[in-house]
């Protein structure tokens, strides 16, 4: 069984909203095929995500720099 804090969690992604979007993001992925990037200690996906982001596998790129509109 996995299992991990919160502050663990809250620390590997920098804030709650982060994390809740991470999560998401990653559970969305998992629902739709692709494979874990961890040997999963559960078969719930949303199990799944957390102990990805815990274990460093996933992380959501940064929005804010956009080369294109930089360039122009």
């Amino acid at each position: 069984m996995f299992k991990i804090s919160s502050e663990k969690l809250l620390q590997a992604c920098g804030g709650q909203y982060r994390l809740l979007e991470m999560a998401f993001q990653r559970m969305h992925q998992l629902n739709n095929g692709m494979p874990p990037l961890v040997k999963p200690a559960s078969k719930k996906n949303s199990t799944i995500a957390l102990q990805e982001i815990a274990e460093g596998k996933v992380w959501i790129a940064d929005k804010k720099a956009k080369p294109d509109e930089e360039a122009g």
